[in-house]
This record gives structure tokens, C-alpha cells and sequence, in this order.
């Protein structure tokens, strides 16, 4: 998310390739081979830098699993941002991700954000139709309930492989609000219920964003530390 410099429409630079691609082998280092992207993140520069190291690095691409994410629509028709899970829409952004990434497919697709006028037989077909193109080869969501995957998962021809979400030792809804079942504290927590049941039960697996609360565990003054747009 921090790839590509600030989320301002000044354009990347060659230091922030240089940086993408130090980050990358870190990572590598690390034995960290899944990367997380969004089609907004940096305003699509995270995308475009982390593109152009897969383009001088050959044989990169074949070692690691990419994730991108399509469903927040920023600074667009008069609004600061909105959620858009449209057939038209998700087709759309997801071949913009794939031209910024400079490759052919995407391993996961996240759907980013529960739209509240989404279509599930809308999401479905522009998904079966990526997938048949090749340019997808697994769908998930981020940010979404129990219920709401429920009811993607009823037109999707195939099964959400993942739901991302905000948890760690600061964010502990997703954990309150299991273990404080049947106890008046447990109304302070907004985390829907179920949620994580639903994806043990369902081979879901969740990823932790904000894990290490934006810098918070490792020192990072809060001046520095990235704003969640998530």
C-alpha cells in the first residue's frame, strides 16, 4: 500500500522503483512470496511500481502469488469515495491493474469492499468471466461478513478462497466479539458475529491487514505511521 510514494497525483519516480523492487527482495528474503495490492493504493502507483520490477526482474513473476483488489472508487462523479462492485466496474478495474502490474493474471482477486448495491449475479458473471479469460484464478473478499459472503457464494461458480480484514492486537474486534458472547461488553464491539466461524467452516482463509497496526509494534512515530484507507 505504501509502494509508489504518497497517495497524491505527483507521479512515481525512479527512487520509488528502486525502493519497490529492495522491498520485494526483503521480502523474498524473508520467505514471503504473496503480495497484496489494490487498484487505488497510492493511487495506482503501488501497482505501477511493483509492474515495473516484475518487468526487469525475469522469472520473478512465476515465483510469487499476486493478489489485487477492485471496489473503492476514489475522488470520482463529485465524491471523496464509493463502493462499486458492478459487472462493468470490476471488469474494468481489473484489467487497469493488470496493465499498471504488467502481467496477465492476477492469482486472487479481492473484492475490496461489500457494496450495498451490488448485484451478486452481476459479481458472478464478471468474475466467471475473468477466470475464463485467464486473467484470474481465484476469488476472495475483504471486509465482508458471514451473510454477505453467503450471498456471493450462492452465483459464484467457485469458492471465496480468502476474506481480509483488520485484525490485530489494537483491532481485536474480530476476537471480542466471540469471546464476549452473552456478556454486556460485547455490545461495544461492531465486529458482525459469525464471521469467522463462517470462514473456518467454509476453508476461508483469513488475512490480517494492519497486523502490526500501522506501525504502532515497531516503533514507527505517529506522525509516519500510514493513514487506513481501508
Amino acid at each position: 500500500m505504501g509502494l509508489g510514494g504518497d497517495w497524491s497525483a505527483e507521479p512515481y519516480s525512479s527512487a520509488h522503483v528502486d525502493e519497490a523492487a529492495a522491498a520485494v527482495e526483503a521480502a523474498l528474503n524473508a520467505g514471503i512470496t504473496l503480495f497484496d495490492h489494490a487498484d487505488i493504493y497510492t493511487n495506482g502507483k503501488a501497482e505501477a511500481v511493483f509492474g515495473e520490477v516484475l518487468a526487469r526482474t525475469p522469472g520473478l513473476r512465476e515465483k510469487i502469488r499476486l493478489q489485487t483488489k477492485c471496489g473503492i472508487r476514489l475522488n470520482e462523479q463529485g465524491l471523496e469515495a464509493y463502493y462499486d462492485l458492478s459487472r462493468d466496474g470490476i471488469l474494468a478495474r481489473v484489467n487497469e491493474s493488470l496493465a499498471r502490474l504488467r502481467t496477465d493474471y492476477v492469482d486472487v482477486l479481492m473484492l475490496h469492499r461489500p457494496d450495498p448495491l451490488m448485484d451478486p449475479a452481476e459479481v458472478a458473471s464478471a468474475v466467471g468471466q475473468l477466470m475464463a479469460e485467464g486473467k484470474v484464478r481465484a476469488v476472495g473478499v475483504s471486509n465482508m461478513s458471514g451473510p454477505q459472503i453467503e450471498m456471493l457464494q450462492d452465483r459464484l461458480e467457485v469458492p471465496v478462497v480468502g476474506n481480509q480484514l483488520e485484525m490485530s492486537l489494537l483491532k481485536r474486534a474480530w476476537l471480542e466479539s466471540t469471546v464476549l458472547v452473552n456478556h454486556a461488553e460485547g455490545t461495544d464491539y461492531s465486529f458482525p458475529h459469525g464471521t469467522v466461524e463462517h470462514c473456518v467452516r467454509n476453508g476461508i482463509r483469513l488475512q490480517a491487514y494492519g497486523s502490526l497496526a500501522r506501525g504502532l509494534y515497531t516503533g514507527a512515530p505517529a506522525a509516519a505511521r500510514t493513514p487506513a484507507e481501508e
